[in-house]
């Protein structure tokens, strides 16, 4: 049996019908630096204002040739239908200039940064922002609400990141260093490594190779976050595997974060970016519960 997500040759949601899922278009884009990739789209949802706002971080293996801000039109579209601004970023992968180290850090922070910005003309409420990122953009989700954490000698480190209401992880890898073999399967060889601006690290040296990147890369070592973090898996992904969301979940528990850990059966990597899915609910659920809508 399928359905219009699927087929009897794939089981669960791919790449490709997420891409081509309809959406509505942005009401507005703005570039937040410089260079191509550097800029999001803003959907405004119809209601009273300010508006809460959830920043959409695609995934893609932090490689360009994967994905773009169009895997995440669709979730940033249903989201505003839901009462939610969203902005939809871009940002430098490890296969375009300056991505990597430390640059697709720095644009996931500066886009966060951006919304203020944008606050006074689109009405949005930055005492209620969250981020939401799925596969490598739940990384980088996690990462731009454990940036307040960096020590201030780290070239990621800002002197005032909007502060986060919380943070939703979609199947996305908190500890890099664990999946790194995951990486290496279902990415590309090394991924990890170039995205920490190194060459051959493997799960038994990328601490040794590349220890300080890591620390300031790697949620996981930036805990506690002292925000709530919502980390969401399927039971079929084989990508992030939900082992390594629940061992994060509890590594953030262990350093007192309100961190909570979900697992949804019958469904793949994918489906978390079809509105409609089996994942939909727990995913709307955990984002009005983050910003009170």
């Amino acid at each position: 049996m399928t359905d219009r997500f699927t087929s009897d040759n794939h089981p669960f949601v791919t790449p490709d019908v997420v891409n081509a899922l309809p959406s509505k278009p942005a009401d507005f884009r703005s570039s937040y630096g410089p260079m191509p990739p550097q800029f999001g789209e803003l959907r405004i949802p119809a209601g009273r204002v300010p508006h809460p706002v959830a920043v959409v971080l695609h995934g893609g293996c932090w490689l360009s040739i994967y994905a773009d801000l169009r895997n995440a039109d669709a979730l940033a579209d249903a989201l505003r239908d839901e009462g939610i601004a969203t902005w939809n970023v871009e940002y430098r992968c490890v296969d375009q200039e300056g991505g990597g180290w430390p640059g697709t850090f720095l644009d996931a922070g500066l886009a966060v940064d951006h919304l203020r910005s944008l606050a006074a003309d689109h009405h949005l409420d930055l005492d209620r922002v969250i981020t939401i990122g799925h596969s490598a953009g739940g990384h980088l989700a996690l990462w731009t609400a454990a940036r307040h954490r960096l020590p201030t000698e780290s070239p990621l480190w800002t002197a005032d990141p909007l502060p986060l209401r919380g943070t939703v992880v979609l199947g996305g890898p908190g500890d890099l260093k664990r999946f790194v073999p995951h990486a290496d399967a279902e990415c590309r060889q090394g991924v990890v490594s170039e995205l920490l601006g190194g060459q051959g690290v493997s799960s038994d040296n990328v601490e040794q190779r590349a220890e300080g990147r890591l620390r300031c890369c790697s949620p996981v070592e930036l805990l506690p976050l002292g925000l709530p973090q919502v980390m969401i898996s399927t039971e079929h992904d084989w990508v992030v595997p939900p082992e390594l969301g629940e061992a994060y979940a509890a590594a953030a528990r262990t350093a007192g974060d309100p961190a909570e850990y979900v697992i949804i059966p019958n469904a793949g990597h994918h489906e978390f970016m079809v509105p409609g899915s089996v994942t939909w609910p727990t995913v709307l659920q955990a984002v009005h519960s983050l910003l009170e809508t």
